[in-house]
Formats: structure tokens, C-alpha cells, sequence
């Protein structure tokens, strides 16, 4: 007679083959793969950091790349960059995210666009009582309402681009790890990348119809110029605090967001921190992997406790930091 244990044993995998089916037939929505070879791939803060290596990426891969940002000389120099790279040649559109008409009018200017990718974005870090409110607005007008302005141009040309070539069209969101945790300092810049989640979890419903799919990437502390004019004006508690997820190039950034770009996936982490990240805050997010699935469903709770674990050690932190004071 077999005991308990054997058939404990072999009952586990057979209940994770169960579930592991039942999330294959849930996962919405269904897996798709985003070409973009020979498509028209627009990127928005495109003249530095992550958003030009985003372009070189691309470019590389045989896109047509076009990038948007206020700088007209730092869109040239980066246009430089790109064609000394990868041979070809960006197109460069000069607008303020902030003002919807001038976004309109470079996005009319430049065509139909294929695949979108919402990566401006600033970052002023301070405690929310020390901080000038023109500050915070500037940071949400960027942040999130920029994304707006963006996707709401974009949306009619990619509809149509989509039915007549009938390819999926992707729009990419630029999020961060502090857009899926809040951090000492990061008050108004969690606001307003929070705030993305919610944009792109709703957005992927209205058109996913249009075969049009959402993404959003969440990388950590990035070497960019940006990074290093912040780190400048951190508080020394957000630097002790922030400081522990590492940082990563752009480049690897870059090649991270581009794959999941591709695969449709909704959530991109870049990290392992940025995995378990995902995992613990999955919540009822779009899933199209039964695979990646199965992994938040098993570690949820897992993920709660160690979740817990750095809300202690983060609390523990700027308590000591207080008491020293």
C-alpha cells in the first residue's frame, strides 16, 4: 500500500499540471508577437539615456526609428549617434510633452506610427513638505500627462495602421521600480508613475480589440544623465533606501524592454528585483503567459512575506536615521 508521503508526492505535480492548464486557457490577452522590422517605432525622450539606446536598439533591428524630445541640438547629436551605430537614419521631432497640440501636430508630422514608446520622463526628488508644488505639477505634467498627450494623438493612426497591415501595434509605457513601490522622497514622482498603472491597465482593454497591445517597463536606477543630476539632490534617506536595488545601463534596460516589447508583455521588469517586484504586485494586471502566471500565483504569498521583510528593514532605517537626529 502506498503512504501518505509517495502519494503526496506524486499528487503535487499533477495539481500544478491541473492549474498550470487552467491558466493557460484564463491568461488574457493571448500571446502575440510585436515585429518590428521595417515598422515606424516612435520614442519620446529619444535623445538621451534609456530612450536612445532604446532607438539604437531598434534601429539595429531594422526599425524606423523616430525620436521626440524638447533639445534640438541634443536630437541631432543623438541622431548622429544613431546612424553611426546602426547606419540608419532617425527622424527627430521637436515638442514639449506638455502641450497636447504640439504633440499633435509633430505626431501628424511624422506619420502613422506602429510602435509607441512613452519614455520621457523627470525626476525631483524631495520629502513632499519641503518640496515646491510647481515641482510635483511639473513632474505629473510630464510624467503622466505627457503619456496622454502621447497616446491620445497616436491612437487614431495606429488604429488604422493596424487593420490595413493587419500587425499588432504595441504602445510601451516607461514606468519605474518606484511606479510599483512607494520610497522615502519619491512622493509626487511615485504619484505620477503610479498613476501609469492605471492608465495602461485601462488602456489595454479599450484597444485590445484594434489588436493594439500595452506594455509598461519598470526599470530601477538607470546610469543616465538624469540619474546622476538626482542623485545630486536625494535625500540621504532615499539614497540609503533606493540605493539597495543596484542600478542598471541603459543599454540593458534598453535590450530588456525592447524583447518584452515584443513578446506583448504587459509587465516588464528589468532585474530580479524587478521579477520579484512583478510577482508581488501582479494584483489584476493582463497575464499572458501561463508560465509567468503560475510563478505569481505560487509566489504571491511567498512574495507578501518578503515584502513585509523590507518594509521592516526600510522603517527600521528611517527610524534609526531619525533617532540619530
Amino acid at each position: 500500500m502506498a503512504s501518505p508521503f509517495l502519494l503526496l508526492l506524486l499528487l503535487i505535480p499533477l495539481c500544478l499540471l491541473v492549474l498550470f492548464l487552467a491558466l493557460s486557457f484564463l491568461a488574457r490577452p493571448k500571446s502575440v508577437r510585436i515585429p518590428i522590422k521595417n515598422r515606424h517605432v516612435l520614442i519620446t525622450g529619444g535623445s538621451s539615456g534609456i530612450g536612445l539606446a532604446l532607438a539604437k536598439a531598434a534601429a539595429a533591428q531594422g526599425a524606423h526609428v523616430s525620436i521626440l524630445a524638447r533639445n534640438a541640438k541634443r536630437l541631432e547629436e543623438a541622431r548622429e549617434e544613431i546612424k553611426l551605430a546602426t547606419g540608419h537614419m532617425a527622424r527627430v521631432l521637436v515638442a514639449d510633452v506638455r502641450d497636447p497640440q504640439a504633440v499633435a501636430q509633430a505626431l501628424e508630422e511624422v506619420g502613422p506610427v506602429d510602435v509607441l514608446v512613452c519614455n520621457q520622463g523627470v525626476f525631483v526628488p524631495m520629502e513632499l513638505e519641503k518640496q515646491d508644488l510647481e515641482e510635483a505639477k511639473f513632474m505629473i505634467d510630464v510624467n503622466l500627462m505627457g503619456t496622454f498627450h502621447l497616446i491620445k494623438a497616436a491612437l487614431p493612426g495606429m488604429k488604422s495602421r493596424a487593420r490595413e497591415t493587419g500587425l499588432p501595434a504595441s504602445i510601451a509605457i516607461m514606468s519605474s521600480q518606484a511606479g510599483q513601490v512607494g520610497v522615502y522622497g519619491y512622493t509626487a514622482y511615485s504619484a505620477s508613475k503610479f498613476a501609469l498603472r492605471g492608465l495602461a491597465e485601462s488602456l489595454q482593454q479599450e484597444v485590445i480589440a484594434h489588436n493594439i497591445h500595452v506594455s509598461m517597463i519598470f526599470p530601477p536606477d538607470t546610469a543616465t544623465p538624469g540619474l546622476a543630476e538626482e542623485q545630486k539632490k536625494r535625500p540621504e534617506l532615499t539614497t540609503i533606501i533606493a540605493g539597495s536595488s543596484g542600478e542598471m545601463k541603459a543599454e540593458d534596460v534598453a535590450k530588456k524592454a525592447l524583447d518584452g516589447l515584443k513578446e506583448g508583455q504587459f509587465i516588464i521588469p528589468c532585474n530580479f528585483d524587478g521579477t520579484m517586484l512583478a510577482i508581488a504586485t501582479a494584483g489584476l494586471s493582463p497575464q499572458r503567459s501561463a508560465v509567468t502566471a503560475l510563478f505569481e500565483v505560487l509566489g504571491a504569498g511567498f512574495m507578501r512575506f518578503v515584502g513585509i521583510g523590507f518594509q521592516w528593514n526600510w522603517y527600521s532605517t528611517i527610524q534609526n536615521w531619525h533617532a540619530k537626529r
